[in-house]
């Protein structure tokens, strides 16, 4: 059986004096997309008007939430060659010729330098149907920081109008892959959700995988391949200091932190078997939680912590299973064809996804913790590593298409509607999505 790729994802710390305050807090309740499965899903058409500036912040601002926009499936920005007018921004926009656009939204909004040299940015969300904002926020930051400062915009307004939390803050550990297939580099590297921002973790002296977020955005666990057996690491993002996790005669593979951050449960091989074990990060006392011959692996817990999700061939095929924390009796939750694997459970607690090989095709899915509802996202040559958004709407995961030289990053919402791939410049490979930084 081969090793299984699965991810993390790190964050760097947010530059000092970033504020907010509202400036039409909305109802909570209130939203104007629906954007559960069933019926006939059509998004929200939103035009983003150009931020006024007096540099080319405002340009830029205005490209990163068209661009987030644009891979949130749920909304839909329209081609700035159809609009009505060049708002004024942050002004109310003209809402009679903007009714006729098609637009049912419109941002406006304006950034310029203070004296200090920060960077003051502010928006405001229109509804064309009745000309009334229903949103606004305003934020000043330091001057490197306009693309969070964008991301930040794109959350406030994909909340107010699907009610759920943004995703577009976040981060994404990953393994940057360069080099010829016989001699590839890998690399722990981080980016913004978007692909931008990417930064390196590691020299890529030696071979990293399953790089995983810790839930307090600090840390990362991951493996890696140097001079002796492969070892479990947990590497501090802000400091760069990292230290083996535990000393364990067997091989470790497949971390992953608790809810808390204050375990990691991990896979240690034990001759042909290999079995879960949790250890705490404070005391490095271990737990064992599994005891067969089989070849358990990729665990993963539940939002609240009770229970665990992993991958088993102990009924003689690769398959889902699921247990308390603190171990015990496992049930067996994927009855599909072919061989699962991979199983992460979602921030949200309501989805467990998946990668299912059957035949010669990988395919990402979700089931619900009880194993029903069970339905494939996406498929290809080779499709692998699912990781979370932290509101979790979507996935993202690696896919070797077959014919290249490396697999890409793509992300897709967990109704199917749409996929996408993640920019990154080099191949790239077992994402791992952090939690919002906001």
């Amino acid at each position: 059986m081969r090793l299984r790729l699965d991810h993390v994802r790190a964050i760097l710390a947010l530059v000092a004096g970033l504020l907010a305050f509202s400036l039409a807090p909305a109802s909570a309740e209130e939203r104007f997309l629906d954007i559960r499965p069933g019926g006939q899903f059509k998004p929200v058409t939103i035009a983003i008007t150009k931020f006024a500036s007096d540099d080319a912040d405002g340009s830029k601002i205005t490209g990163i939430i068209t661009n987030n926009f644009k891979r949130s499936v749920f909304l839909s920005p329209t081609d700035p060659s159809a609009f009505p007018e060049q708002a004024p921004n942050p002004e109310a926009p003209q809402m009679a010729a903007w009714q006729h656009s098609g637009a049912q939204f419109v941002v406006t909004g304006r950034t310029h330098r203070e004296g200090d040299g920060r960077i003051k940015t502010e928006f405001r969300l229109w509804d064309s149907s009745n000309g009334q904002q229903v949103a606004g926020q305003q934020y000043v930051t330091d001057a490197t920081n306009s693309r969070r400062v964008a991301h930040i915009v794109s959350d406030a307004i994909f909340t107010r109008i699907t009610g759920e939390k943004g995703f577009f803050d976040s981060r994404v550990v990953f393994v940057d892959e360069t080099g010829s297939a016989e001699h590839r580099r890998k690399r722990l590297a981080i980016m913004d959700q978007d692909g931008g921002n990417v930064k390196y973790l590691t020299k890529g002296d030696d071979l990293v995988v399953t790089p995983r977020f810790s839930p307090n955005s600090q840390e990362v666990t991951y493996m890696s391949f140097g001079d002796s057996d492969p070892k479990v690491y947990l590497l501090n993002i802000e400091t760069g200091q990292r230290e083996v996790v535990g000393n364990f005669p067997g091989m470790t593979f497949s971390p992953r932190f608790s809810p808390d951050g204050g375990k990691v449960i991990m896979s240690l091989s034990e001759g042909s078997s290999s079995n879960l074990y949790t250890m705490d990060i404070a005391s490095h006392t271990t737990t064992r939680l599994t005891n067969t011959a089989a070849i358990d692996t990729s665990p993963s817990y539940s939002p609240d912590g009770s229970q665990i999700v992993f991958e088993s061939d102990r009924g003689g095929s690769q398959q889902i299973y699921i247990m308390a924390a603190s171990g015990g009796t496992a049930k067996r939750l994927s009855f599909g064809d072919g061989h699962y694997s991979t199983p992460v459970w979602s921030p949200k607690g309501d989805y467990i996804a998946f990668t299912r090989q059957k035949g010669g095709s990988f395919g990402i899915g979700v089931m619900k913790p009880d194993g029903s509802g069970e339905r494939i996202l996406t498929e290809g040559f080779h499709n692998e590593g699912p990781t979370w958004a932290p509101n979790g709407l979507y996935l993202m995961f690696f896919r070797d298409p077959g014919g290249q030289s490396g697999s890409k990053i793509f992300m897709t919402d967990i109704f199917g509607r749409g996929e996408f791939p993640v920019a990154t410049g080099s191949f790239a490979s077992d994402p791992s999505w952090g939690p919002l930084l906001n």
